[in-house]
Parts: C-alpha cells; sequence; structure tokens
C-alpha cells in the first residue's frame, strides 16, 4: 500500500494517522543498508545488529523532528553514522569485560573464598584441641594484639617463657592442620 510512495510522502500522509506502519515501511526499507553501515563501522555483526535496532528506535522516537531539509534516507544514515561512532568512541573509554572474563573472576573469588573459609574452620577446630592455657596465650597475642612484655606481666612470666609458649602452641596448630590436610 505504502510501497509507491516516496518516504517524504510517506511521512508526510501516513506519520500523523498511521504512524506504525509507516515506521514499518521505513524500517523494511533501510534495515538491511543501515545494518550494512554500522557493519561496516563496527566489524562485528553481533553488535551491527544491536547498534541497527537502537538506530531504529531512535528514529521512531524522533520522526516528527525530520524537518525535510535532506531526504530522509540521508537523515536517517547521518543518525547511524553519528550513533556507531559515539558508541565506539564511547567502548574506547570505557574499559569493558568479556562475561567470561568476568565469570572466571567469580569462579576465583568463590574458590578463595572457599578456601579461606575451610582454613578457618581447620584453624579453629585445632585451637579446640589445644588446652585451655594455650588458647588464652594465642587469643591474647594474636586476636587482642597484646605484646609479649603484657603478657608476660599478666601471667606473672618472663618474656622468653611467653614467647616460647606462644611457639610451642603455633607448632601444635601447625602440626594439627597439616594432620587434617593429610587426613
Amino acid at each position: 500500500m505504502f510501497t509507491s510512495l516516496t518516504d517524504e510522502e510517506l511521512l508526510r500522509q501516513c506519520l500523523p494517522s498511521q504512524p506504525n506502519q509507516c515506521f514499518e515501511t521505513l524500517y523494511n526499507r533501510y534495515v538491511n543498508k543501515v545494518y550494512r553501515r554500522c557493519l561496516s563501522m563496527t566489524k562485528d555483526a553481533d553488535q551491527a545488529q544491536d547498534f541497527t535496532h537502537d538506530i531504529f528506535i531512535k528514529v521512531f522516537n524522533k520522526l516528527d523532528a525530520f524537518q525535510e531539509r535532506s531526504s530522509f534516507s540521508t537523515w536517517l544514515y547521518s543518525i547511524a553514522f553519528n550513533y556507531c561512532s559515539d558508541q565506539l568512541r564511547l567502548a574506547k573509554r570505557l574499559p569493558t569485560t568479556a562475561i567470561e572474563e568476568e565469570l572466571e573472576e567469580n569462579r576465583a573469588e568463590s574458590t578463595e573464598t572457599h578456601l579461606h573459609e575451610e582454613t578457618l574452620h581447620i584453624v579453629k577446630q585445632a585451637m579446640d584441641k589445644l588446652s585451655q592455657k594455650e588458647r588464652a596465650l594465642l587469643r591474647l597475642k594474636y586476636e587482642d594484639g597484646m605484646s609479649i612484655d603484657e603478657i608476660a606481666q599478666l601471667y606473672d612470666l618472663k618474656p622468653s617463657a611467653v614467647k616460647m609458649r606462644l611457639k610451642r602452641s603455633r607448632e601444635k596448630i601447625y602440626s594439627l592442620c597439616a594432620q587434617h590436610v593429610l587426613n
């Protein structure tokens, strides 16, 4: 029905009363040409397809702004060229990550988190096997951040005795953790 009309006649006659049919006719006339323009600029078929759809959405929203200063096709091609140029320029400025890379990073983080949690669980089990005195010394030093001298004063011990007890407690934990890992 509208195929015999020029683009400009189609816009004048049909846009006010039948905007969807008007747009569909123009879309069918130019979709392949716009796609080829996008493909020549992007060198990527999927991206060219996406850009083509984006361009036609933009054109549909601006059809009433077309003022016939040039032919419709010239107006459409300039929108297509500017849109592709803007998107390509923006892509160069903004770092993008491929979905596969992002998934791999998430998997690595998940594995790392799992290993960290498992290590904490093993250390907690090893701590539970220590005597109350050994646990208390380790907690004062490593959780509460007390110095060797402060712990020595608290227990009325020499600093060298505190160091030796801490060393032995750490060695027990290492040994218990190693046994757990081997089992």
